[in-house]
């Protein structure tokens, strides 16, 4: 009889360009197969998410913050990983390790050299969980000539591939990218801006940290001329592989735009930046994959009932739908990519797919942290 392979228990920890929260998710692996056994996110303290938002967009920066940052980032990982498995009730030598992606600093993919940093230091995650850390996911594929992002797509082809059927696969997070899987073959690539200038304009308008249930945008209608003068930024026209973040779609790029048009309600620009989120993942979908006859959503996006509506409106014909709809909840999807990733690297399996990012090849990635 063939041998049947053990499943092993992996934390999939990540933080995205939102800053919203820390997401954990624990799962069973093996060969073949990947469960959710459980999962909680934990919101950041505010004087952390305030401290990772004016890092993230600072010119310059004071070397011990980001040292301390980058300590607390990874007190508050490890905190996030032993609420998961109390939760759970499952102890720390059951799991195999812990895939942290960490919370993304700076990535500057178009740079000589080009260079990504994610903080929240591993061996502190080990030290306070017990637990091997698997960490440091993006920097491989950037030093072999690629993008190190978008990492998802070659989980995505995992769990969502295996029927053939030409889809699509959309996080929206603070940035928002796409996973084209048609037949065999899969790509991928950062559209552009998903909740990050909307999460910026409402904390400049409003003081709340993002849109709840897309209230503020609904009230709002959209400017023609700020979204064609967002539109024609030479990302959207650049052929993939590329890749973004908040770093380039911030607010001062959003502050650019609004200088060049007559003064604007934070509501109608509200709605604006929601189309051109809209706008934007509908044109990079039909332009590169119009063979495409589903499309799913996951992210923290996929819960502003607007922005999915102007999804819709701008993809007749193709079925937009969350990942619940495939059985894998939209909310955990990235935590348990880096789950799997972790997996990978320490089975020695490649973790990125060169067609996506650019890369030289195949590369294994990750530093290996040991309990």
């Amino acid at each position: 009889m063939p041998k049947t392979e053990h499943a092993e228990l992996y934390i999939g920890l990540m933080s995205g360009t939102s800053i919203d929260a820390i997401d954990a998710a624990l799962v069973s692996i093996s060969a073949n197969n990947i469960h959710l056994l459980n999962a909680c996110g934990t919101a950041w303290p505010a004087h952390l998410r305030q401290a990772i938002i004016e890092l993230s967009s600072a010119d310059r920066a004071k070397i011990d913050d980001i040292g301390i940052l980058d300590r607390e980032i990874a007190l508050a990982f490890a905190s996030t990983a032993k609420q998961l498995l109390a939760e759970a009730g499952i102890a720390p030598d059951r799991i195999r390790a812990i895939g942290s992606h960490g919370q993304t600093l700076r990535h500057r993919p178009n740079l000589s050299p080009s260079f990504t940093w994610q903080i929240g230091d591993p061996n502190t995650i080990a030290e306070k969980t017990g637990i091997t850390v698997v960490a440091d996911f993006r920097r491989r594929d950037m030093a072999a000539g690629g993008q190190a992002a978008p990492l998802v797509p070659a989980f995505h082809q995992h769990i969502f591939a295996a029927d053939g059927t030409p889809r699509a696969i959309l996080n929206i997070g603070g940035i928002a990218n796409l996973t084209l899987l048609q037949g065999n073959h899969c790509n991928g690539f950062d559209t552009g801006p998903g909740n990050t200038l909307l999460d910026g304009l409402m904390r400049e308008s409003t003081g709340k940290p993002y849109d709840k249930d897309g209230h503020f945008c609904r009230e709002g209608r959209v400017i023609e001329n700020m979204l064609s003068l967002a539109l024609n930024d030479p990302y959207f026209r650049s052929p993939p592989p590329k890749s973004t973040g908040p770093e380039y779609f911030s607010i001062r790029w959003l502050k650019q735009i609004l200088e060049s048009i007559p003064p604007a309600s934070p509501r109608d620009v509200a709605a604006t930046l929601i189309e051109l989120s809209a706008r934007s993942i509908a044109d990079a979908l039909l332009a590169h994959a119009p063979g495409t006859r589903e499309l799913l959503v996951c992210g923290g996006g996929v819960h502003n009932p607007v922005l999915m509506a102007r999804l819709r409106a701008r993809l007749p014909g193709i079925p937009v739908a969350s990942t619940e709809q495939a059985g894998v909840d939209p909310d955990w999807l990235e935590a348990m990519a880096f789950a799997w990733l972790a997996h990978r690297t320490l089975r020695g399996q490649p973790g990125n797919l060169p067609d996506v990012t650019g890369a030289a090849g195949q590369r294994i990635l990750g530093g290996i942290y040991q309990a």
